[in-house]
């Protein structure tokens, strides 16, 4: 990144966030991950050293939302909606279309979305404003969410775990586990044979 906090070769025409910091060994693909940020925090996002952000990420933050995501993880084309505060650990792939949400934005109540529909009519930009309910979502160290996954408010996967394609979470995974389904749910456990130590000399 640039002293001016731009990125050499983004297509985008913006700048990285003051309050968002970036390991020099990391790498963050374009400033468009920015675009739906809003977060006042200091520190609302701090990417850890060798994580890769790639193209598609879009980090959502409200005024008081913050992110962290630790060592040598990787992002790929998902979408943070954070309004409190989402922490991923190290080691961790995080898949195309991902969609993590500790908060959803939206009342519950049909009456009540209603009535906030008909109101972003008369908004400019056009877009549905309400407070509701955040409750923070936690991703362990070497976690894997597989494509299309969607974490729910409160969701938490404990470390070492595999979450299988189109799966949604709302509440636990327990560490060392595969969870797989609409909710998901623990198909298996990783036996110690599968789960080789790690090695902190060595990047794999």
């Amino acid at each position: 990144m640039n002293p001016d906090r731009t990125i050499p070769g983004d297509w985008f025409p913006s700048r990285v966030p003051e309050n968002v910091t970036v390991h020099e060994e990391a790498y963050l693909e374009s400033s468009y991950s920015f675009d739906k940020f809003r977060s006042t925090r200091p520190g609302a996002i701090q990417i850890g050293r060798g994580s890769s952000i790639y193209q598609g990420v879009m980090f959502e933050l409200g005024e008081q939302g913050r992110v962290t995501i630790g060592q040598f993880s990787l992002m790929n084309g998902a979408r943070i909606i954070c309004d409190s505060e989402i922490t991923i650990g190290d080691y961790c792939l995080i898949s195309w279309n991902v969609v993590l949400m500790d908060t959803h934005r939206v009342p519950q109540d049909p009456a009540m979305r209603r009535q906030c529909l008909e109101q972003a009519v008369h908004r400019s930009p056009r877009q549905v404003i309400v407070s509701t309910e955040s409750r923070p979502i936690r991703i362990g160290t070497n976690v894997w969410i597989g494509f299309d996954c969607c974490l729910l408010p409160g969701a938490s996967i404990g470390d070492g775990s595999v979450v299988g394609a189109r799966s949604v979470v709302v509440d636990s995974v327990p560490p060392f586990t595969i969870a797989v389904g609409n909710p998901a749910r623990v198909i298996r456990k990783l036996e110690p044979h599968e789960i080789k130590p790690h090695d902190p000399t060595r990047i794999q």
